[in-house]
């Protein structure tokens, strides 16, 4: 108790005067305190040293005179670093704005940078990267390819969309790049010629997603096919034997696929007064089993309407979890 009221009100002491009861010498308890509270201290493991978070905004601008990118990182001990892109080669405004990124992240990496918060006022570009959305222009697919290749260079990398008044400072230097005007005496400048990415990377993006799609109805339309010559004269549905397996013990009288149900049974439960067949998830989340023709039709339910096309994977994915699938 001595020692933790000496460590803990230290500056009452120094404060104020102190009376000690006690029938040892004043000068042999302070100096065993003294002893103790450093042999305490020399005990504890060093304190972890937490990687240094920089942050980074980063804007682009397109002007009649050219398009350029402005950048502002401020590092861990509030240092403010900016940079002025002049972007040389015909660019949207969306270019201009990955362009920001891509060579804000390979400045970050020159700077030895490992923890970096990222902050952009484009949507657009944040969304993609996130995988919020999809790119279906083959240049944003190769510019989200190379942002994703880079990020593996980090030990921390996040991505955060705020609004353009929190970010006047990279918008003032995007606008000095692409309007060509004198670059601030306390700002690094740099001039690019050609684009960070390869173009030709991200040409077969639409082409992929149509045979994603052929192979998934051709998947299905082959199960549809063997069910059928496995079962003749009966009413397609996968679903059949395990839930012969699960309600009615009755497995299939081929020894080697009665093995296979059996053993694939053990992640499906039977659930609710209707006996529906769900499939435990990895992480303990029930799916709903449905049929192909069910399948089918919510496929084209989720990719129809607002969520059709422009809709990501995961996006997708998490529509149908929310539908109870």
């Amino acid at each position: 108790m001595v020692i933790l009221a000496r460590r803990k009100l230290q500056h009452y002491f120094l404060g104020h005067p102190i009376t000690v009861v006690s029938s040892f010498s004043l000068g042999e308890i302070i100096a065993l305190v003294d002893f103790i509270t450093e042999w305490m201290d020399s005990q504890l493991p060093p304190a972890q040293v937490q990687a240094e978070l920089w942050t980074m905004y980063f804007d682009g601008s397109l002007m009649k005179t050219g398009a350029g990118a402005g950048l502002l990182f401020i590092s861990p001990l509030g240092v403010h670093i900016r940079y002025v892109i002049m972007i040389h080669f015909a660019a949207s405004n969306n270019v201009a704005e990955y362009e920001a990124l891509v060579n804000g992240l390979k400045i970050a990496i020159e700077l030895g940078v490992r923890r970096l918060d990222v902050r952009g006022d484009s949507q657009l570009v944040i969304d993609q990267v996130m995988k919020a959305s999809n790119c279906h222009d083959p240049k944003m697919e190769a510019y989200c390819k190379e942002v994703r290749r880079l990020e593996d260079k980090f030990h921390g990398l996040e991505l955060v969309h705020i609004a353009r008044r929190y970010n006047e400072a990279a918008d003032e230097l995007a606008k000095i790049a692409s309007t060509r005007g004198t670059v601030p005496p306390d700002a690094f400048s740099r001039d690019m010629h050609e684009p960070s990415i390869d173009l030709d990377s991200g040409a077969d993006v639409e082409t992929t997603a149509l045979q994603q799609a052929n192979v998934i109805e051709a998947l299905l339309a082959a199960a549809e096919v063997m069910e059928a010559e496995q079962r003749p004269g009966r009413p397609f549905d996968w679903r059949t034997p395990f839930l012969d397996c699960l309600i009615r013990c009755e497995l299939p009288d081929d020894r080697s696929e009665a093995r296979n149900i059996a053993q694939r049974a053990k992640s499906y439960v039977i659930y609710g007064e209707d006996n529906e067949l769900y499939q435990r998830s990895p992480i303990g989340i029930l799916q709903r089993c449905i049929t192909i023709e069910e399948g089918r039709k919510l496929l084209e339910d989720l990719q129809s309407g607002a969520c059709g096309h422009h809709a990501a994977p995961r996006t997708l994915v998490g529509n149908a979890f929310r539908q109870g699938f």
